[in-house]
């Protein structure tokens, strides 16, 4: 069974679903007997619950997604801001 720790790590995995059949078992099982775990589950399955209805009738910005694109470089026709070339060097 895991610890206290390890399943608060686990957490939003579990609530994501994306866990193995196996881990969501062990981590169920700690909830079942842990109420400082189960609270902090409860907390933030809430959070999302409460997130998703503030955020379900709003418009996304516009070129909000070609930035998270850009961050995980999904998009090869833009290069993200870090992978730049470096300034040349200006002789002292």
């Amino acid at each position: 069974m895991p610890d206290c720790n390890e399943t608060l790590r686990e957490l939003e995995l579990f609530l994501d679903h994306e866990l193995s059949e196996n881990a969501r078992e062990v981590i169920h099982s700690h909830l079942e007997g842990c109420p400082d775990c189960l609270q902090a589950f409860d907390f933030h399955a809430e959070l999302r619950i409460v997130i998703a209805s503030k955020c379900r009738n709003d418009a996304m910005p516009p070129g909000l997604m070609a930035k998270i694109q850009q961050c995980f470089g999904d998009d090869p026709d833009v290069a993200p801001e870090s992978a730049a070339p470096p300034a040349a060097d200006t002789p002292t």
